[in-house]
């Protein structure tokens, strides 16, 4: 029995990881997950597992209620709360499905005491790729991809030599705009950008999609994932979503996972790799019903934020942290009707320009950047809400 430590267990990636652990009791059960400020999803999930010993909250004036109500769970709230979670000695395997930087913390934490990580927070890599490294480096941690994308090629590599790959392709749907011209930017709405043809996500990483913003950040991750170089990752937009990454080889072999949109499949094979297990309420892909399959070159022109998002890897420093801070920030701001869709990219470059570049930062330094890109992006909404 393995046992889980959910954090995001409200989110979209949370609630398909419930699904699945619902599918596998013999095999999973979570016994410590965190909600935010999702206090409603948390009285519906404790119902569903029983085995929960630990939560966490975002606010500490909901622990007095919790603690009445759950007497036998021990509760906690915020960062810190966070924190104590993943220090926690009795889980085998923490699932982050934390959006954002916040999940940074949780994932270190984890790695030095020892614990594997399924990783759906794809800003622990981003921000803080170095210090991952670094710590699964000292400690007897594994890092398994939650990501559709890096789900795929962490498949395709299987029982193949690094030093056979020539180069990784990584698939992109294109986002809600993916056949409108720059010029057809200007006035989209909020609404509008939410429509993704494909997925059903969070809000962050569905805007994140349609400024390719979220490849980019996919790319930074996979040299991490897969110590690649940058210029062996690829990026190509395949609309249909069911090729979900590829790895081409150097005898021009290419090995591609194929499957329907189910983020369930790439959750599922994080928690039980090496095997394979059934997957329960799900159809498998008929390729009887595929007229035809699209693929198509990205355009930096047409997404910037995806060049930028490589100059910065390359980079490295504190530069994921500033990227990754000012597209947060930014991309609350678009939600929030305060900039529009076309200044998210202007918000995330003016942060980079901004903000002082540090070679080889700290936590701290990472913090701190972090937070300087999201005051300068607060103060980039307010010149052009005014």
């Amino acid at each position: 029995m393995k046992r889980l430590l959910l954090l995001g267990a409200s989110g979209s990636i949370g609630m398909q990881t419930v699904n699945v652990v619902s599918h596998h009791r013999n095999a999973f059960c979570i016994i410590g997950l965190s909600v935010g400020y999702q206090i409603d999803k948390l009285h519906e999930l404790l119902k569903q597992l029983p085995e929960v010993k630990r939560v966490c909250v975002a606010e500490q004036t909901q622990l007095p209620m919790l603690r009445e109500r759950y007497p036998h769970i021990q509760f906690g709230a915020g960062e810190d709360g966070l924190k104590e979670l993943c220090a926690w000695t009795e889980y085998d395997m923490l699932v982050n499905a934390l959006v954002g930087f916040r999940g940074l913390v949780p994932t270190l934490t984890a790695i030095m005491h020892d614990k594997d990580v399924a990783l759906a927070n794809k800003e622990s890599l981003v921000v803080g790729g170095e210090l991952v490294k670094e710590a699964l480096a000292k400690h007897q941690s594994h890092l398994y991809p939650i990501d559709s994308e890096h789900s795929a090629i962490f498949q395709c590599l299987q029982g193949n030599e690094y030093r056979s790959i020539d180069k990784l392709i990584i698939t992109a749907s294109g986002g809600s705009f993916r056949d409108r011209t720059r010029d057809e930017l200007v006035d989209v709405t909020v609404e509008q950008a939410l429509k993704h043809p494909n997925w059903n996500m969070g809000a962050r990483i569905t805007i994140d999609s349609a400024t390719m913003m979220n490849k980019g950040f996919e790319v930074i991750e996979a040299h991490y994932l897969f110590d690649i170089p940058f210029d062996k990752i690829k990026t190509i937009i395949h609309k249909e979503s069911m090729i979900h990454s590829m790895v081409q080889f150097q005898d021009h072999a290419i090995l591609a996972q194929i499957g329907t949109p189910d983020m369930r499949i790439p959750i599922q094979y994080a928690l039980t790799y090496p095997k394979r297990e059934v997957i329960y309420e799900s159809e498998p892909l008929d390729f009887t019903k595929l007229d035809v399959m699209h693929f198509q070159p990205t355009d930096f022109k047409r997404y910037p934020l995806l060049q930028t998002a490589y100059e910065v890897g390359k980079r490295k420093g504190n530069g994921g942290a500033i990227m990754n801070g000012a597209d947060e920030a930014a991309v609350a701001h678009f939600l929030a009707g305060h900039i529009s869709f076309l200044q998210i990219e202007a918000a995330v470059q003016g942060a980079l320009r901004e903000i002082a570049y540090v070679k080889n930062p700290t936590l701290a330094d990472l913090i701190a950047a972090d937070h300087n890109a999201r005051v300068y992006v607060d103060a980039f909404a307010e010149r052009k809400h005014l």
